[in-house]
Formats: structure tokens, sequence, C-alpha cells
């Protein structure tokens, strides 16, 4: 009797196991009929593999790409478990979803009980005095991580669910904004994020440390392990089996889990200098090498990042590098180029979305485009207020004829709807493979109804291609643990290598 125990005990184990990293075997659990949405079959298997974890009591880890619907699948998942305890779950997220995830709640899930806890929120959804009571009889609450560090109620609250969106944003252990997530109280919790892997495995460790800790050790433990991997790449398949189980992530391109969505082709597109750019960038180059000469250590790394930056905004436009204003466009090979993709665009009637990583940039780009395209286009960065974003997105969304959007990179990155555009413009390079295919997801996602052109500016000969080249040899490192990214690496190049890489090339 004992024995069969025991057997029937590993039986289990064995199924469960086997149903966490075959979600595709689990049985449904479905939502009831309030949850308005209908659900595409990898959405119901993303429902069901959070239910099964979540009767075991693991966290989770929603790692979809950009565009499939992790937010339908996290609603559907909070219809499935609403029969149990009355008591609140955590939704904490960037400033600029609130809209977007009250919007999505309304239309799918609008028998949830939510209030918002942040000042933009309207007052008839805010959450009020933040106590016991107050909590325990809503089944949501949203907050933003900024709140999440400030308001005391949150924090001594205890909550079923903990959730994540856009997780990367404690991808780094010691940040004062980790470490305040990370003491909230709560039964389980679920991270969300289309890159779980920014820029470092530590990003990966720092997630499972929210969602399980101790699972990949200690930070010392698991520096140890990242050390011996960067030695011996094969360790990182035993890395993904580790974790296969607590992160889901199924990729739009992979024609078994949405076979509608039409195809994303990316361009390089690149660009000259202009002469007055050649001059600029000849005379950087040679103040970098005479100052790279003369620093050393942490000043060495400063001079370097600086440097970089410097050319970055010398390859948008010599103006941006400057600071004189003007932005003629026979002053930058780029806008000639943009001018050149623009008017095809224009010709074909199509939409495009333009990313910078420079908010500086913003209007010079819009004021240029209006003249391409002979009409008005928008604007949106991180000084746009989150009331007006809303606004704006409905704007272009809708029948109005809008033909361009310029955003800058990290305001409009994450959360954006933005399928009316099939065209995607990277003006100038983030240079991290995750950030930048987060935005051109802007475009490409559930709703498109066309081909996604994807165009990444490249000035020839400068920096831009250089370190273009470097990373798609770095981008061969394990893609589904770590992304190449970054520019911390660059400053640990010796000076003839920092010198190779900054020289111009023509």
């Amino acid at each position: 009797m004992h024995v069969d125990c025991g057997i029937s005990r590993v039986k289990w184990l064995v199924s469960v196991v086997q149903k966490l990293k075959n979600p595709e075997i689990i049985a449904d659990i479905r939502p009831d009929r309030r949850f308005l949405a209908t659900l595409r079959p990898y959405q119901q298997k993303g429902i069901n593999w959070l239910h099964i974890l979540h009767s075991l009591g693991f966290g989770a880890c929603l790692a979809d790409d950009m565009g499939l619907g992790k937010t339908i699948q996290l609603l559907g998942f909070l219809n499935v478990i609403r029969s149990g305890p009355l008591k609140a779950s955590l939704l904490v997220i960037p400033a600029s979803l609130i809209a977007n995830w009250m919007g999505e709640i309304e239309r799918f899930f609008p028998d949830l009980r939510y209030k918002v806890a942040h000042p933009s929120a309207p007052s008839e959804r805010n959450v009020r005095k933040g106590d016991k009571k107050e909590l325990d009889g809503l089944d949501l609450v949203i907050t933003t991580y900024g709140q999440a560090q400030k308001l005391s109620s949150l924090q001594e609250y205890a909550w079923r669910y903990v959730i994540l969106d856009e997780a990367q944003a404690i991808k780094n252990p010691g940040a004062r904004q980790t470490l305040a997530i990370k003491k909230l109280k709560a039964e389980n919790r679920i991270c969300m994020t289309g890159t779980p892997v920014e820029n470092r495995l530590f990003d990966l460790w720092s997630l499972f440390d929210f969602l399980n800790p101790g699972m990949l050790g200690n930070k010392s433990e698991f520096g140890s392990l990242a050390k011996k991997l960067r030695q011996n790449a094969e360790g990182y398949g035993r890395l993904r089996n580790v974790i296969r189980p607590y992160l889901l992530r199924r990729l739009k391109t992979d024609k078994s889990v949405i076979s509608d969505l039409p195809d994303k082709v990316e361009l390089k597109t690149y660009a000259s200098l202009s002469k007055k750019q050649i001059v600029l960038y000849r005379n950087h180059i040679q103040q970098i090498e005479q100052d790279l000469a003369e620093s050393d250590g942490i000043q060495r790394k400063g001079l370097i990042l600086a440097s970089l930056m410097k050319l970055k905004q010398l390859c948008n436009h010599a103006d941006q590098y400057l600071g004189t204003g003007g932005f003629d466009e026979k002053d930058s090979g780029k806008f000639e180029r943009l001018r050149e993709v623009c008017e095809v665009i224009h010709e074909k009637r199509e939409k495009v979305l333009i990313f910078s990583q420079f908010k500086e940039m913003t209007a010079p780009l819009c004021a240029f485009l209006e003249g391409v395209f002979s009409r008005k286009g928008l604007v949106l960065h991180g000084s746009t207020p989150v009331r007006q974003r809303k606004d704006i997105i409905e704007r272009f969304q809708g029948d109005e004829r809008i033909p361009f959007m310029v955003l800058s990179l990290k305001a409009g990155g994450v959360g954006l709807n933005l399928t009316r555009a099939n065209h995607v413009v990277h003006f100038d390079r983030w240079w991290n493979p995750a950030v930048e295919n987060q935005a051109t997801d802007r475009a490409f996602r559930i709703g498109q109804k066309k081909n996604v052109m994807v165009h990444k500016f490249i000035t020839r000969g400068t920096v831009e291609e250089k370190i273009d080249r470097m990373l798609e040899e770095k981008a061969t490192l394990s893609k589904e643990v770590i992304a190449a990214s970054g520019e911390a690496w660059i400053t640990e190049m010796s000076n003839q290598e920092i010198m190779g890489l900054f020289s111009l090339a023509l």
C-alpha cells in the first residue's frame, strides 16, 4: 500500500512537470460569461498554464512576444480564480499604461472590481483610504512602480497576487525600485514581459528572485553560474530547462502559435553623412583621441559613453550635435534618406511610426515630416501627459488622415497599440535588440492587417555601422536566454579598439 502510494506520487509529479513544460496538454480552465474576450487557442493555453502554477503555488513569468495579448490572458486568469477568498491582487505597471489597462478591463472584463492607486486616475476609480476593508472588497488594484514605493497602504496589505507588467523594470537586483517591489507581501506572484532578459543573465535572476525566491540560488551563487556559462555556452541549455516550467514564451513568428498575423520585414536603411556632418565628425574624433590618452578609470568610461552619445547625435543631424536648432535637411544624411522612405509611404497612403531615443529630435522630425506628407502628424514622448496619450493613440488609430507619429523610444516603446501603421522607422539605434523589437511591436501585433516594414537607419562609415555589425556577431549568444545589447561593453575596449570603432570610414 505504502509503495503504491509512493508510485502514484511520482506519477503525479511527472504528470505535473510534463504539463508545465507542455501547456498544450493541460485541460482547459475556461473563464465564465462575465469575461467577454474571444480567446485564441494559445491564449486559452496561457490561462491553463497560469492556473496550474497557481494551484501549485509557484510564481509564473508570462513572457509571450509583444502583441500576443498578455493582458487578455491575465484578465482571463483573474476571472477563473475570482471565486477564491475576498482579497485583492496588485498590478504594478508603468504610468503610461494606466489608460491602456483600464480600457482593456472595461472592454473584456467590466465586472472586475478594480481601482487605481495613482493621482492621474479618474476620481471614481481612485483608491480612497487604501485600508484593509476597502482593498478586501476589490479584485484588483492598479498602481505604478513609483507609487508602489511611496504608498504605505500598498506595502502593508497582504495581496493575493502581486503582478508586474513590463517586469523588466525590476531587472537590476540592487536598484531601489527592485528592492521595494520585492518587499511587497503576496501569496503568489506573476511577471509579464515581452523581454524577459534585456541585457544580462542577472536580469533573469532578478525576475526569478521575485517570482520564486531561491530557485536560481542567491545572487553570489548565480554570479558564479553566470561566469561558468560565459566560459562554456552549452550550459545555457541546462539553465533553460530549469526555468522552462515557470516561463511561458510564444513568438509571433511561430505560425503554429498564430497563423493570421502578417509578416514583418526588417530592412537596414543606410544614409550618408552630409558635408557638415563629416567635418564635425572628424573634428570630434581628433578630440576623443587626445582626451583618451589623458584619462583612465571612471573618467575614461564616462568619456567613452559621452562621446558615443555625441556621435549618435551627430549621425542624426549636425544641429542636434551643435545644439543650434534649424535642422535643415541638407545638413543630415538621415533627413534626406527619411524623405525618400516617407515619400513612398505617402504615395501608398499608408502610415508610419518614427522612433528616436532623443526627445529633442521629436519636434524637428515632426516639422520635417509635415513638409513631406503635407499633413500634420502626432508626437508622443516622456513629457506627454498620461491623459493626453489616450487621445493621441485614438486619433492615430481612428479614421482621421494622420500619416505619421514621432515617438521617443522609451515613452512609445511599451503598451501602445498602433496597428494603423504598417511602417516603422528606427531613426537612431538603441543598440539593444529587445528594446527596438518592443518598439516595433507597437505596429506588429494582433489587429495588423498588412505586412509591417521596419527600417533601421544606419549612417554609413560611422560608429553606427560598426556597432550594428558587432551586435550581429554578438546576437548568436543564446537568443532564448540572453539578448546581446547595451553599451557598457564598449567601455571595456582598449584605446586602439575605441579609435577603430569611432573612426570615420568613408
